[in-house]
Formats: C-alpha cells, structure tokens, sequence
C-alpha cells in the first residue's frame, strides 16, 4: 500500500512538474457563455485548422513581411492563424480593412498594410519567428511548450518581446492599467491622460499572478467581425488608467483579448 500510495504521489509531482503554462489558444472575452464566440478555442495544429474548416491563404515564403503559413476561417480576417513548417501553431494575426482613417501613420508598424488585401495587419509570434518557415518545431516540443515560450510583437523590421514575468516591466513604457476579472491586469504602452490617440499603441498586455497568459489588439473604431469586442468610452475606465481624453471622440473600439491557456475564466488578476 505504501508502495503504491508513494507511487500516486511521485507521478503526481512529475505532472505538476510539466505541466505546460500556455497549454490552450483562446480569443475574444463575451459575457455570454452559450455563444460560439466567447472565449472561442482557436486550433493549434493546422491539421486540426484544416478539420474545423480553416483554408491556408498564404504560404511560408521568404517574400512574405511575415513568417508562417496563414490559414483563415471563412474569409474572417479579424483571426488569422499562423502555423510553422510541420504545422505547430507559430503566432497570430488580426487583419482590419483599410479605405478608414484609421490606423495613423505613428502606428506604421506595428499595423502592415498590406496592399493586395487592402488590409492592414498586426502580427504577434508565439516562438521565434526565424525558426517557423526553416526548421519548424517537433511533436516533441510542441507538447513540451504547448502554444509557444514567447510573445513577440512584430514591430516592422524587428521583434519586441514580451517578458514573461510581470517584473520585467520594470523600467519599461508599459502602463499599469486596471485588473478585470477574467481578463488579468492589464498593461498599456506609455498611456497618457493627455496623449494623441495616434500615439495609442494597439497592443496590451495581461497579467495574472505575475505571469503573462494573455495579450490582446486595440483598434480604433467598430470593425466588423463577431470576434472583435466593442467597448465604448463609458467602459474603458474599467481597462485603462489614466484614460486617454481623446478616446471620447473615437467612440467604440475594437479589440480581441488572446489567451494562451486553456481557462480565461479563472483569470483574477
């Protein structure tokens, strides 16, 4: 009996020890838990892509501004996955149609405008990017890392990464805004009560106990897509603090919360 009750406990400490951190991809916050959109779980295999009806777009290229095969859901590019080489979940894209005001010139990059699409595009890598179209990850690693060991926001040219750890804010531009249930405490790049909104970088950040598990985009203005969450200004307060004074002429935004585990709804900050 001691044998085997030493046995249970050893396995148990050998789970605990492995356990992936970012074991799921999850995206778009909603109140309504019976809609297909709240908290919709994105796949993490393009095989599995493939099965839930996603089409590849676009393929691993060295011509591409990006690295990954782009695969989307009928045509919605509010979501648009990336996969690496042997079809492992590498990073994600949120696509908005351009012919608006919007994004500003001080937001070129992170926002790519992509002129065949007509479309402007941010993108964020969950591995390294130089690693997606040449070597790709194993089936091994995937399910040793799960969704990926980074966030990198592709930022023109070059990668900003994303501490892992809340610490590594420290001496950054990156903003304590406020903690919301669900969400995480979120973070905001260099907010200012009395800043441009041409300055309001589309990316946040989400923190719980110290860890990053979730980002999410910013866009200005209502784009349509049913992944895309609407806040009007009444509501940014419960998000950002200072709140930028020039949000009250945007009106509604468009943003998409991204979570890397698999259960948002036990986010307390």
């Amino acid at each position: 009996m001691c044998r085997i009750l030493l046995a249970t406990v050893l396995l148990s400490v050998v789970h605990l020890s492995t356990q992936v951190d970012w074991d799921g991809l999850r995206v778009t916050w909603g109140l309504n838990p019976f809609s297909s959109y709240t908290f919709a779980s994105m796949p993490r295999t393009a095989e599995a892509a493939r099965n839930k009806g996603w089409t590849l777009e676009t393929s691993c290229s060295d011509t591409n501004y990006f690295k990954g095969n782009r695969y989307i859901l009928n045509g919605d590019t509010s979501v648009m996955l990336l996969f690496d080489k042997n079809g492992f979940i590498a990073g994600i894209q949120s696509g908005i149609e351009d012919g608006k005001e919007y994004p500003p010139s001080q937001q070129i990059p992170p926002m790519h405008h992509e002129t065949a699409k007509s479309m402007y595009t941010i993108t964020a890598y969950f591995v390294d990017p130089a690693t997606v179209c040449s070597t790709g990850r194993t089936q091994a690693q995937f399910n040793s890392e799960g969704t990926g060991t980074k966030l990198l926001i592709q930022n023109g040219n070059t990668m900003q990464e994303i501490p892992r750890q809340v610490a590594g804010l420290s001496g950054t531009q990156w903003t304590k805004g406020r903690c919301f249930w669900t969400m995480g405490q979120h973070y905001w790049w260099n907010i200012r009560a009395d800043m441009p909104c041409e300055e309001f970088f589309p990316v946040f950040l989400l923190y719980n106990s110290g860890k990053l598990n979730a980002f999410g985009f910013a866009f200005q203005g209502d784009f349509s897509s049913p992944r895309y969450e609407h806040p009007t200004y009444s509501v940014v307060p419960k998000f950002l603090n200072p709140v930028p004074t020039c949000l009250k002429d945007v009106g509604v935004l468009s943003t998409m919360h991204i979570y890397l585990d698999d259960s948002p709804r036990t986010n307390f900050c």
